[in-house]
């Protein structure tokens, strides 16, 4: 009597290898980068591209004032992220479901997402205030909004035709479609716009504040030490900022692997 032998396969392979398969890549890159980086940058002469020893140096010597620049840059693109992703969803669902809507409000989006971002922050400052925080919220959520509101759409519109008419041939209502049907096919999509927000909202914090506010935050931290001549603490605000979105990001995934662990993307291979 035969045995059929186990199918081989990624699936077969040890967790941990799979973990050292899937990060060891990028860890070799990233050594690799900063590496190359402190090579190249390590000279003399090199004050406008310091090396990663200064900048890490920089960020240590000045820790307590990068550390509420850059909670309060968070507080702002994360904001600026919720307040966008409200707004995209509102307008995706009222697109969606009513053409009248559709034909009005998404010029408008269209139109919002082509503006200069440089051209919107001084407005939205002397509309909400130079020092408050909502300004600077409102010009992430600019960014963040078109994203969230086409993908949205988009999930909510491109239904399985086949799907579609098996809840119709159950005599299901507007309703039930949209809960069933519509927003678990559109949740995948959501979840890509707000990994795309995730840089965009502080892209957009970080660009607001170079138009004024408070000292502490990460803006003003890069375009003083700029105009200073310390062109490494600039380097490590910036850096900063990339690893606010890096995490925002990271968080982001998680929370998707819970929300719709039965998506396509997730399932392990």
């Amino acid at each position: 009597m035969s045995v059929a032998a186990p199918a081989m396969g990624r699936s077969s392979r040890p967790r941990g290898s799979q973990l050292v398969a899937r990060y060891a890549p990028p860890l070799v890159v990233f050594v690799v980068v900063v590496v190359a980086w402190e090579l190249i940058a390590g000279g003399p002469g090199r004050r406008v591209f310091p090396a990663p020893s200064a900048i890490y140096n920089a960020a240590v010597n000045n820790f307590d004032y990068l550390q509420r620049s850059a909670l309060q840059t968070i507080y702002e693109a994360i904001g600026g992220l919720v307040i966008g992703t409200l707004g995209g969803i509102l307008v995706a669902f009222a697109t969606a479901r009513w053409i009248t809507a559709r034909d009005v409000l998404m010029p408008i989006a269209i139109a919002s997402s082509a503006v200069p971002i440089i051209a919107i922050a001084p407005i939205l400052n002397n509309w909400f205030g130079v020092l408050n925080p909502v300004s600077k919220m409102m010009m992430a959520a600019l960014l963040c909004f078109f994203p969230v509101m086409i993908n949205v759409t988009r999930g909510l519109v491109e239904v399985q035709p086949a799907s579609l008419e098996l809840m119709r041939s159950y005599a299901a209502t507007e309703l039930q479609v949209l809960r069933k049907l519509r927003v678990p096919n559109m949740l995948p999509f959501l979840f890509t716009a707000l990994k795309v927000g995730a840089s965009l909202a502080f892209i957009g914090a970080i660009v607001g504040e170079y138009f004024g506010g408070t000292s502490d935050v990460l803006g003003r931290v890069v375009l003083t030490a700029m105009s200073s001549g310390s062109y490494d603490l600039a380097w490590a605000g910036i850096l900063i900022g990339a690893v606010g979105a890096i995490v925002l990001f990271l968080v982001i995934s998680t929370v998707e692997r819970f929300a719709i662990p039965w998506h396509s993307s997730l399932r392990a291979e």
